[in-house]
C-alpha cells in the first residue's frame, strides 16, 4: 500500500477521534457548569 491513502487513512480516523473526544469534553465542561449527569442516566 502506498504511503499517501495510507496517511489519509489515519488522518481521518484522527480526525474522526479529535470530533468525537471535543464533543464529550465540551458536553462534560456545560454538565460541570449547569449541573447534572454526563450520560442522561439515574445513578441512584
Amino acid at each position: 500500500m502506498p504511503i499517501l491513502p495510507k496517511r489519509l487513512l489515519v488522518l481521518a480516523a484522527v480526525a474522526v477521534a479529535a470530533v468525537v473526544l471535543g464533543r464529550l469534553a465540551v458536553r462534560a465542561a456545560m454538565n460541570l457548569l449547569l449541573g447534572g449527569t454526563l450520560f442522561g442516566g439515574n445513578f441512584l
